[in-house]
């Protein structure tokens, strides 16, 4: 295994475990303490890791592909503890997206700071680098509006509540829109998720510069 995966592998760990206590603790301000009484709100990766999420697929992608992409176990929110169940349903979906943003502009922050020292080698640089290109991928990734992703949850609660019962309806088939994104891609030869996420790397490759 390269360097470069195991930076990328411990660059995406912290990442989405970041991702997830966020959320939980978002929830936790508004009144839900679930994921803090089930230990969720910890940096410690161990709670965190989902047998699919974070090791299986990761796994698969790098045998498969050569690169490494894949989550946390989803932090329990309980939807009724929310004082506005509705509006904070998604401010906590957005504190995802949100702290991989943060996190991305953090190290963005400290490369630049590192340059302006004259104190940059590449185990540094690629550090700070695959974090920013991590978290941006998380970011704009979850930000699409497909049920589970966190953009599906933020646009719930923009909606009316009879357009988000009906935007609902059709939770069930996200997983089976999201595997057809990446297999239409296969099929066609084009990868219509990275079409999507393109303009994101760029931007954060051309900020980190």
């Amino acid at each position: 295994m390269s360097p470069i995966i195991v930076i990328i592998i411990l660059a995406l760990l912290f990442s989405v475990v970041v991702h997830e206590v966020a959320h939980g603790y978002v929830a936790y301000k508004l009144g839900d303490p679930t994921a803090k009484n089930m230990g969720r709100l910890t940096l410690n990766p161990i709670p965190h890791i989902d047998p699919i999420w974070t090791i299986l697929i990761p796994t698969v992608m790098y045998m498969t592909v050569g690169f490494v992409f894949g989550g946390a176990k989803p932090v329990p929110v309980n939807y009724y503890n929310l004082r506005k169940p509705k509006r904070d349903m998604a401010l906590v979906a957005a504190a995802g997206p949100l702290s991989n943003l943060l996190l991305a502009i953090i190290s963005i922050t400290l490369f630049k700071f590192f340059v302006s020292l004259g104190f940059v080698n590449q185990i540094l640089h690629d550090l700070l680098y695959y974090m920013v290109m991590v978290n941006t991928v998380l970011m704009a990734f979850n930000l699409l509006p497909i049920p589970p992703l966190d953009g599906s949850k933020i646009l719930m609660g923009v909606l009316s509540n009879e357009q988000a019962e009906k935007y609902e309806e059709f939770s069930s088939y996200g997983f089976i829109i999201i595997f057809g994104i990446l297999l239409l891609g296969d099929v066609i030869g084009t990868s219509i998720l990275g079409l999507f996420l393109k303009p994101f790397i760029a931007i954060a490759h051309n900020a980190f510069y």
